[in-house]
């Protein structure tokens, strides 16, 4: 199992942090390497179902994700469902200027990447993973491409 997490500062209420990370598409536009977002269905919590392909070490992985917790403007919580299995968890904290987004993913890998990669290389790549994608939230409310366009 791997984990990786990271914080960071985003120049935006809680609510509009929310909002632009409650639609699954603006996480394909976030996620280094997460190709495409399809098949999203709305679930009885608030939460979603989707299908998504993930490229890793030159693979496409395909699998499903299931938003088990859906907390407006405070926690969102994902379940990765196929060859990569684990969690998510996004975590949103209003501060003086803005949010504090926390992201923190716990996860298994197919073993041919593990063993194609070996497990140093894999957890690096993870760490810098979560960091891109908070960086790349970071950015989009300092553009002020927020709202999702």
């Amino acid at each position: 199992m791997f984990t990786a997490r990271d914080s960071a500062e985003i120049d935006a209420d809680v609510e509009a942090v929310f909002a632009f990370l409650d639609d699954p598409h603006n996480h394909a536009a976030v996620t280094p390497r997460l190709e495409a977002v399809r098949d999203v269905e709305r679930l009885p919590n608030g939460g979603k179902r989707l299908s998504y392909t993930y490229r890793m070490a030159g693979l496409g992985i395909d699998g499903e994700i299931v938003q088990t917790v859906h907390e407006p403007n405070e926690r969102m919580t994902f379940e990765l469902r196929g060859r990569l299995t684990g969690t998510i968890d996004l975590t949103f904290e209003p501060t003086d200027g803005g949010t504090r987004l926390t992201y923190a993913a716990e996860y298994d890998l197919p073993e041919n990447a593990l063993t194609a990669l070996g497990e140093p290389v894999v957890r690096r790549f993870n760490e810098r993973q979560v960091r891109a994608t908070l960086d790349a939230v970071a950015e989009r409310f300092e553009t002020g491409d927020g709202d999702g366009t």
